[in-house]
Parts: C-alpha cells; structure tokens; sequence
C-alpha cells in the first residue's frame, strides 16, 4: 500500500448559510455544521485509502463563532493520522467576509474513520506522510488523541499510554 501525503487527502466544499439552515437566531445549526463535516471529512478519508468508510467518532468539535445566515461558508478537510484501520480527519471551517473576501476560521472538528471491506469488517489503510508544519502538529498530536480516546473507553490502561506519559511525565 502507498502511503499518501495530507494535501492528496484534501477535500473542499463551500456552502451558503441558507434560511432552512438557521435557528430562530438566524445563526446556522450546530447540527447542520456537524453534517456538513462529516460528510466533507468522509471524503477526505476516501481520499486517503480509496474505500468505502465509515464514521467511527466525532472526537472534538469547537463552535467558536455563530456563522449567521447568508454566510458563505468554506470547509477543509485533510487526514491528520492513519492507523491501522482508522483515519484521524481534521475539518478547519471558514467564513468568508462579503465585502473584504477575507476568509476566517469559525469551528474545527476531528472525525474517525474506518476503512472497511464489502462485508463491513476493518481492512487496512495507507500510512499517511505529513509535510508542513502543522500537518506534523496534528500527526503527532493524533496519536495523543488516540491513546486517551482508548482510554476514556476503557480499552487501554493509562500505563500503556506512551505518547501521553511523555505530554505529562517529560518521559
């Protein structure tokens, strides 16, 4: 399997806040949002390994701003991390100014995916080679990510936690 580089997992859309997706506030839908990422991460994630995927965790999201409506509204996705069947999905969420066109990051969110076969089970995926600065911040931090996610579920004992240990032990 080739590995493959984030900018070759790169997905974009742009939307426009539209009436039917605001609340009574006028300001998108949180929930709206989340779709809109999950589905633009979901490519991203296709991208990456060339198979079907499927959303295994919303594992952060941060709405920083309200995006009202009539916004146009431009979503980044790229694969952070691969594992052995996962991928790690960054979405940045920009809104863009109408009279300056200066685009602003609004939200974030991180997405798991799993890469499986015609019968649903978990196959493997490519390695994935970050290159620019922040790509090598979210590679390393993806797999800090991970180990507390583990964790948190109970699928790993906080000793066996390696990349956190060093976060908080210096180790």
């Amino acid at each position: 399997m080739k590995a493959k580089t984030a900018k070759e997992t790169l997905s974009i859309t742009t939307k426009v806040v539209l009436p039917n997706d605001t609340n009574t506030l006028g300001n998108l839908f949180g929930g709206e949002l989340l779709a809109w990422m999950d589905v633009i991460s979901s490519v991203a994630a296709h991208r990456h390994c060339k198979r079907v995927v499927v959303t295994a965790a919303v594992n952060n999201v941060s709405f920083k701003q309200p995006i009202q409506q009539g916004s146009i509204v431009t979503l980044e996705a790229k694969v952070s991390r691969a594992f052995s069947s996962s991928m790690e999905v960054f979405v940045d969420v920009f809104v863009e100014d109408h009279l300056t066109g200066v685009r602003e990051k609004s939200n974030e969110a991180i997405y798991t995916f799993v890469a499986v076969d015609q019968n649903g089970g978990p196959i493997q995926v490519p390695e994935l080679i970050p290159e620019s600065k922040e790509e090598k911040q979210r590679f390393e931090g993806a797999l800090r990510r991970k180990q507390l996610g583990l964790i948190l579920a109970g699928k790993m004992d906080p000793k066996d936690a390696t990349e956190l240990k060093k976060l908080f032990l210096g180790e």
